[in-house]
């Protein structure tokens, strides 16, 4: 693997040790650069969903770690490659990317990449009321994602219930860091990469909702600034 060569300011400022994952969030840069991910975090996790499946014995489906699809030409049938993967650190932050090729090692490697530069944070915390322990184990309150015809209903759930989610979706709870969650489908969840993206999507707005202690605490830091100028 050759050696990351920094081109945007961003990447410099990551290669010289000047600015942290947080304080991109925090200043609402974006992410352009892969390396940027591979040296911010160097215990990244990677995880494949399998998106694809061919038919198995007895009528049922084998699930496989990519997606081929077929296009007929005058030549004959040419063939694609798609597949999804998921990235993080196992402690907050998650990334999904998927993107096709010829051949199925290229596109696990693209879908990685797109993943890093897809990396956002997951706000955790202790929403349920059966719980209250005030530790980052499940998700802070109910929150419904949506991509194309699936639905996903997440719940947060006490410490010690576990993930009590599908399997693949179990995989996404794992590299964010949640540890119990409660949930509820709708629609095809046999589409596996719209039932991944839905969850991105529940992630998605769990970060854009603001809470009153987050506002109280955001307006705090707004009169500390004005103080010291």
């Amino acid at each position: 693997m050759s050696e990351w060569i920094p081109r945007t300011e961003l990447g410099k400022l990551a290669a010289k040790g000047e600015i942290t994952l947080d304080g991109i969030f925090t200043q609402g840069k974006k992410i352009k650069e892969a390396g940027i991910i591979d040296t911010l975090i160097p215990n990244l996790q990677t995880d494949i969903i399998f998106i694809g499946g061919s038919p198995g014995k007895g009528g049922g489906i084998m699930r496989t770690p990519t997606r081929r699809t077929a296009r007929m030409h005058r030549s004959g049938r040419r063939y694609r490659t798609q597949a999804m993967v998921i990235a993080g650190n196992g402690d907050g932050y998650i990334g999904i990317g998927m993107s096709e090729s010829v051949e199925n090692r290229k596109a696990i490697e693209k879908a990685t990449e797109a993943a890093k530069l897809n990396i956002m944070p997951v706000r955790r915390g202790c929403g349920s009321w059966e719980c209250a322990c005030g530790e980052p184990h499940t998700i802070p309150y109910e929150v419904e994602g949506k991509a194309g015809s699936v639905r996903v209903k997440l719940i947060p759930a006490p410490k010690g219930i576990g993930l009590c989610i599908n399997d693949e979706a179990k995989k996404v709870m794992r590299i964010a860091g949640i540890k119990d969650i409660w949930s509820k489908c709708y629609g095809s969840s046999k589409t596996r990469n719209n039932y991944a993206l839905a969850l991105f999507d529940a992630f998605r707005k769990i970060n854009k909702m603001r809470t009153e202690a987050k506002k109280n605490h955001d307006e705090v830091e707004e009169e500390n600034t004005e103080v010291e100028m």
